[in-house]
């Protein structure tokens, strides 16, 4: 029962609650420790080759190498504190620093949502507008619209953050999560909540829905433009353009949409949400690099030239 002259201080952040076995809590440490370090060399591998080939400075690269900064950034965010739970039987975070925690996470997803919007606008552009395009998205407005996305979604969380910061936390202390998760520490606050549960669900979607409506208007209009190109060259090498943002947005939509599925699903067990909410986390992240080397004629050939110049393939050159 809550203790209304307890005030919480720290929580535990408890992990998957129905599998605390120590052998398989190690086996999730070292995948998760080898998932990490694969997304961190992964995405600054892309960072690096989009900084050093000049020819990729453009517009629709600046807009990936945003992506890539977010998924490190996200990633950096949360997995360190996952890693720490699944090596640790108690593992406790500070008040501050879970709701810092809960900050970011709610800040980089939005920052993503509008960076995905961003580069779903860039092709939408490049394809349907060809002729305006070198006028309309110049270098130094594909970098104010990226300060806008990274701006607009730091700003978008500090109304929920605000709502649940204020909140007495007197009760239980115990995060059913691998990190401190919004809804999983708002759920311990005492007193009705509901009112910021419907504000939270509201700023989510919004974030989330309003972006995706225009992905999919922009990527309808890119269907229609491309069915109009009279030669088979021409709607092969806009459809390549735009597969692997395609992928991208998919990997990030469908992730999502699974963790808040599984929230609203009655019966789903407590290590099902945790699972669907680590994979979140990670999944994307690790795809995106892989992506965009394998599927992007630009960024595989501008690798491959590295490789060769540097002679770690001498037979190739």
């Amino acid at each position: 029962m809550a203790d209304a002259n307890y005030t919480v201080t720290e929580f535990i952040i408890v992990g998957f609650p129905g599998l605390q076995d120590r052998e398989f809590k190690a086996i999730l440490f070292a995948v998760f420790l080898t998932v990490y370090l694969l997304i961190l060399m992964g995405n600054f591998l892309l960072i690096c080759i989009l900084a050093a080939d000049t020819s990729l400075h453009t517009p629709m690269y600046l807009t990936v190498c945003s992506l890539a900064i977010i998924n490190i950034t996200f990633c950096t965010n949360t997995v360190p504190t996952m890693l720490a739970v699944f090596r640790s039987t108690s593992y406790t975070v500070s008040f501050s620093a879970c709701f810092t925690q809960t900050y970011f996470f709610q800040a980089l997803v939005s920052t993503e949502s509008f960076n995905l919007l961003l580069m779903a606008y860039d092709r939408y552009v490049a394809i349907c507008h060809p002729l305006h395009y070198p006028a309309r998205m110049t270098v130094k407005f594909s970098l104010q619209l990226i300060v806008v996305c990274w701006l607009g979604g730091f700003l978008t969380p500090i109304l929920p953050f605000s709502l649940a910061f204020t909140k007495r936390f007197c009760g239980p202390n115990s995060v059913l999560q691998c990190f401190c998760d919004y809804s999983g520490v708002l759920r311990l606050a005492c007193g009705d909540v509901l009112l910021i549960s419907y504000v939270v669900l509201f700023v989510a979607l919004s974030i989330l829905l309003i972006p995706l409506f225009f992905i999919v208007l922009s990527y309808v209009k890119i269907l229609l433009s491309v069915l109009s190109i009279s030669s088979s060259a021409g709607r092969a090498k806009a459809v390549s353009t735009c597969s692997s943002h395609l992928l991208v947005i998919s990997v990030f939509y469908l992730t999502t949409a699974g963790v808040f599925i599984s929230y609203r699903i009655p019966g789903t067990s407590v290590d099902m949400r945790v699972m669907g909410s680590v994979i979140h986390n990670v999944f994307p992240a690790l795809m995106n690099p892989i992506i965009y080397c394998l599927r992007t004629k630009e960024i595989r050939g501008s690798l491959v030239k590295s490789l060769n110049k540097n002679s770690i393939f001498p037979g190739s050159k």
